[in-house]
Parts: structure tokens; C-alpha cells; sequence
């Protein structure tokens, strides 16, 4: 029975790294559309996000199937529950580059985003998919050195999140109405992802140390 409760916990693993896979592409890909416009690669990622969905709810099936079945407790409870907590966690961010995707689809065959902001947009795109890359990295390898820099990413965005505020207030933004409010959404979905993130991330913190991140010196972060 142990033999076969292990390799369950393995599947649920796997099922978590091939979550953050789709999502790393997932990311990629609306950000590329977001930032060129391009129809096709948005549409691809709407799409694609029932997989993350479909994903998500055959891990919870299996994870509430071991609660019941195997009653476990100590460390084999705290990685079936904190299992239930990450994919939950990687869902979300699946529907944040959805969100992402469907403003540059709403917006075609023009730029969602003003040139007053395309660069910050662009720097918010790559820290986004280097979290996404990260958390997968994280999730089979549980190396703490990059649960760190998942938090540092996410710094980075909320940083970025700020600066897009800035450029809303300042005397040189000229955009429309439609244009202010995709820079505030979209803002906001890229912040947010790295949010997550960070979530993610301090659930594997706490699988390997049994504590959770900001308890051991980092900055709380909301999830």
C-alpha cells in the first residue's frame, strides 16, 4: 500500500510540473501577442487554457481521492494539502495570461498597449515568464536558491506595476479611455501573476524546511 501511495504522490509532482509547463508557454505566448498584436498566438492561448483547467481538476480529484482513501498525516498531509493549494495557485495564473491574451485580441489588428508604455510592458513580460520558468524549475527541483529569485521577479514586477501608474498620472500620457484602462488591467494581471508566483513558491519553501517563506526573512507578499 505504501508503494502504491508513493507513486500517487509522485503523479500528483508530475501533475504540478505539467501545469507550470503549460502556464511558462501560456505567459510566453500572451505576451507576445499583447506586445506584437499578433491574433493567432492570443486565440492559441485562450484556447489552450482548458488544458491548465482540465489539468487542475483531475490533480484536486486525485489529491481529495488520497485525503479519503489513505488518511494521511504528518509530512504526507502537508504535501497532498499543499498540493490541493499550488494547483489552485497555477490555475489562476493560467487565467491571467487568458486575461492577457484577450485584451491584445480585443484590441486587434491594433497595439493594446500605448507606446508610452510598451517598454515597461515589455519588462513586465520578462520577469513574468521568468517566474513562470522558475516556478517550474522550483516544482522539480525544489531548490530554495530559486524560490528566491521567484521573489525577487516579483519585486521586480511590483515595482513595474507602480511605473505604470506613473505613466498614467503624468503630464505626457495622451491615451484614450480604452487605452488607460488596458494599461491598468493588464497591469494588474502581470502583478498578480507574480503574486502567485511567489505562492507557489513558498509552498515548496515550507515541503522542504516546514516553514513558510516570510518566516524565514522575506517579505510578505500577498497570494
Amino acid at each position: 500500500m505504501r508503494e502504491i501511495f508513493e507513486a500517487e504522490l509522485q503523479q500528483i509532482g508530475d501533475d504540478l510540473a505539467d501545469m507550470s509547463r503549460l502556464v511558462e508557454s501560456a505567459i510566453s505566448r500572451a505576451g507576445v501577442a499583447l506586445l506584437t498584436a499578433d491574433l493567432q498566438l492570443a486565440q492559441s492561448v485562450i484556447a489552450d487554457d482548458r488544458r491548465i483547467d482540465q489539468l487542475e481538476r483531475d490533480l484536486d480529484e486525485r489529491c481529495v481521492l488520497l485525503l479519503a482513501q489513505q488518511q494521511p498525516v504528518a509530512t504526507d498531509l502537508r504535501v497532498v494539502v499543499s498540493a490541493l493549494r499550488m494547483s489552485a495557485s497555477l490555475e489562476r495564473m493560467g487565467d491571467l495570461a487568458r486575461h492577457i491574451a484577450q485584451v491584445a485580441r480585443g484590441r486587434f489588428p491594433q497595439h493594446a498597449m500605448s507606446p508610452l508604455v510598451e517598454g515597461t510592458f515589455a519588462a513586465m513580460q520578462d520577469a513574468a515568464t521568468r517566474v513562470a520558468r522558475r516556478t517550474t524549475t522550483l516544482l522539480t527541483t525544489r531548490d530554495l536558491e530559486v524560490a528566491s529569485n521567484i521573489q525577487r521577479d516579483d519585486d521586480l514586477l511590483d515595482q513595474l506595476h507602480q511605473d505604470t501608474f506613473q505613466s498614467l498620472f503624468s503630464d505626457s500620457w495622451d491615451g484614450t479611455t480604452q487605452e488607460t484602462v488596458d494599461v491598468t488591467l493588464v497591469g494588474r494581471y502581470y502583478e498578480r501573476f507574480g503574486d502567485h508566483g511567489v505562492s507557489v513558491a513558498r509552498r515548496v519553501v515550507y515541503l522542504v524546511t516546514g516553514d513558510f517563506a516570510e518566516e524565514r526573512g522575506r517579505p510578505a507578499t500577498a497570494s
